[in-house]
């Protein structure tokens, strides 16, 4: 594979969880920093490709191709056209650009992105599209414009497995970096038991066999002219894969939770990993083996009236796991701290607030539990 100059690369996290993700993509051997809204590094396209590969919590993933100081429409018109747009695009392939404008003597997003349109069509003639594959990211915040492309293409967490998602689902990103927050490392087993669409299992289970989370799927790196397509069969050739001697177990109450799980778990090839059951929290009992994790993100009250009906649900899942999930470690997701509290968990560290469907959900964390 041939070396590429290096460039800056953002990796984009969900607010809140910017150290995680941090830790992750550190964990995987890039030189990494946190910055509020995400992760930068610094690499070439074939660090592109493998962080779109192998890492499972960034949102979507920018290499930063260009930046300068601009005042007015006429300095970006003639700026945008120095870009060295040939270098990265091509001709034949459509490309859509997004621009932002925020404390900067250029406001109007709009007159900016056409601008920067206006500048590839005239340096390459590749065609604009409003629904193009490619897309370039302008951002100008107080007079400093970055110009990005984004190299996923939709979004990072649609992994390519899950077809059928319950209500309110946690996305794959978020749930890996939580996981991560809980201290897994893919040598102990997970119990969630209100696992929905199978979203925390599924994740556990494919880290402990390295399975890599973007092995199903194609990103838009794939449409610009620096792709290699030898290099990146290469690469998704040589990553890890064990079997390991762990089972992953969701539970859930609603039979159409189970079934959509396992047909989840089937297209991401962990069935021989998970174990799948219908199961209410009074009934539910440790698995037998060495303990691990019981992570949950149990519905929580968004509207007046709807936390008290769901204290006895948390009271519930606290007593079941004090009382038969000794030496297990728990993690609660909700946006309201008394029925975290309600669970009587002893819970002692809790992570940044994380936003989330408009909501602000926290992790709180146990210690093995006595």
């Amino acid at each position: 594979m041939t070396n590429s100059p290096a460039f800056e690369i953002f990796l984009v996290a969900v607010p809140g969880l910017e150290g995680p993700l941090c830790a992750e993509a550190r964990a995987h051997g890039f030189k990494a920093k946190s910055v509020p809204g995400g992760v930068v590094l610094n690499g070439g396209w074939p660090d592109v490709w493998r962080a779109n590969l192998v890492l499972r919590g960034p949102s979507r993933i920018l290499a930063r191709i260009d930046a300068f100081r601009v005042v007015h429409l006429a300095k970006l018109d003639a700026r945008a056209r120095q870009v060295p747009w040939k270098t990265f695009l091509r001709r034949d392939v459509p490309v859509r650009v997004e621009a932002t404008c925020k404390a900067s003597r250029i406001y109007h997003s709009g007159a900016a992105a056409e601008r920067i349109a206006r500048a590839i069509t005239s340096e390459i003639g590749a065609p604009i599209s409003d629904d193009a594959a490619v897309v370039i990211k302008a951002r100008i915040d107080n007079d400093h414009c970055t110009i990005a492309v984004d190299t996923s293409g939709d979004p990072l967490h649609k992994r390519g497995h899950k077809e059928a998602v319950a209500k309110a689902p946690m996305r794959e990103t978020m749930a890996a970096l939580f996981l991560r927050q809980c201290g897994y490392d893919g040598r102990e087993p997970v119990l969630d038991p209100m696992c929905g669409s199978g979203t925390f299992v599924i994740e556990a289970a494919e880290i402990a066999a390295g399975l890599q989370p973007g092995r199903s799927r194609t990103f838009a790196f794939e449409q610009l002219a620096t792709y290699n397509a030898a290099a990146w069969n290469e690469m998704r050739a040589t990553g890890p894969a064990t079997s390991p001697a762990l089972t992953f177990y969701g539970r859930d109450r609603d039979p159409g939770a189970i079934r959509m799980s396992r047909a989840n778990a089937e297209r991401a090839g962990v069935t021989a990993l998970t174990d799948f059951s219908e199961t209410s929290i009074e009934d539910l009992i440790a698995p037998e083996g060495p303990p691990g994790l019981v992570i949950v993100n149990p519905p929580f009250g968004d509207r007046i009236g709807a936390t008290a009906k769901l204290r006895p649900l948390y009271r519930a899942f606290g007593h079941t796991l004090l009382t038969r999930f000794s030496g297990w470690r728990a993690g609660l997701i909700t946006s309201d701290e008394t029925l975290a509290h309600a669970t009587g968990l002893p819970f002692a560290l809790t992570a940044a607030p994380v936003l989330h469907g408009g909501l602000r959900i926290t992790l709180y964390r146990t210690g093995p539990l006595l």
